[in-house]
């Protein structure tokens, strides 16, 4: 018998599968259903303080090898998520969610910081430093100083498990750079990668951008972020101190996708395109081909492959 069970330090999960931020956590009915699915567990929309209408629309499109989105931060701010999380962990004890929240300055995510503080919320914070897709405003994750400035004042006073949710990286000194900074501070986890920013794809009958924010570029997804997730997750495993876990997101199509990210380090896999298109039946069918690869390799535990790539 295959065993799915994973934790992230003190929180233990049924499941290696959950939701990636943004995709179908937008509102109490979409959170309910994931709750309600195989997924071990689920991260709600990442939150600004007030609620945002986001970007334009057409801002998703699916494509042959997963989908582009500039959607925008579209949310319904802090509160809702917050009192829902509040609500789910009084019905559900000792079933551990995830906070996510992505202020759009520094000041705002130390705000929500303080909100979240002082509130009983007792599961996982998720700070997204990595959304692309919000014109004007550049990527924390990417600007290696002001990341360590947000952090540095964040654990001033939050005590609470949380984690930061970063952009894809694309040469070896920004792993080295960003590692370096990260085990500087009590991280719990690091979820690696959000979506490849601004990509552009076009229509080829009508020669226009298939979606309309920022002149057609947005975030690619789905197979399209596989190989770039992996290496993500592989360098940070092999630089971040063994206590701060991985979070594997990006391409995951199927269970020997998500088999690979563990395989790579990931202590939990979310799933974001895959989520969009088949809905929250997809953690059964993803769950069933990750124990049949497992079952094929003669693995019964998670512990028995995660971070075990082999090297040439």
């Amino acid at each position: 018998m295959t065993d799915l069970q994973t934790s992230i330090g003190d929180f233990q999960f049924d499941n290696v599968f959950m939701n990636a931020s943004g995709v179908r956590c937008y509102t109490e009915e979409d959170l309910d259903a994931l709750a309600q699915s195989d997924a071990g567990t689920f991260v709600t929309k990442s939150a600004t303080q007030a609620k945002r209408l986001g970007n334009p629309s057409p801002r998703y499109a699916r494509l042959e090898l997963g989908s582009i989105n500039s959607m925008g931060l579209p949310n319904e701010g802090l509160d809702y998520y917050l009192n829902y999380a509040l609500k789910f962990q009084e019905k559900h004890p000792g079933q551990w969610i995830f906070l996510s929240v992505a202020g759009l300055t520094m000041e705002e995510n130390l705000a929500m910081a303080h909100t979240i503080e002082d509130s009983d919320f007792n599961g996982l914070v998720e700070f997204n430093l990595s959304c692309p897709n919000v014109p004007g405003k550049p990527q924390t994750g990417y600007d290696f100083d002001r990341t360590k400035e947000v952090l540095t004042n964040l654990f001033t006073f939050f005590t609470k498990p949380a984690g930061v949710k970063l952009p894809p990286y694309f040469d070896l000194a920004q792993f080295d750079q960003m590692a370096a900074i990260l085990n500087q501070f009590p991280l719990q986890f690091v979820n690696s990668i959000n979506s490849l920013g601004n990509g552009l794809m076009i229509d080829p009958e009508t020669d226009t951008a298939l979606i309309k924010p920022k002149g057609g570029l947005g975030g690619m997804g789905g197979a399209y972020a596989k190989p770039i997730a992996l290496a993500n997750v592989r360098a940070f495993s092999q630089r971040l101190d063994p206590k701060i876990q991985l979070i594997g997101t990006g391409g995951v199509t199927n269970g020997r996708d998500a088999y690979d990210l563990i395989l790579a380090g990931a202590s939990l896999v979310q799933v974001g395109t895959l989520l969009q298109e088949e809905g929250p039946a997809v953690f059964t069918r993803l769950s069933r081909e990750l124990q049949a690869v497992m079952q094929t390799k003669g693995y019964t535990n998670l512990s028995d492959f995660k971070g075990q790539l082999k090297t040439q």
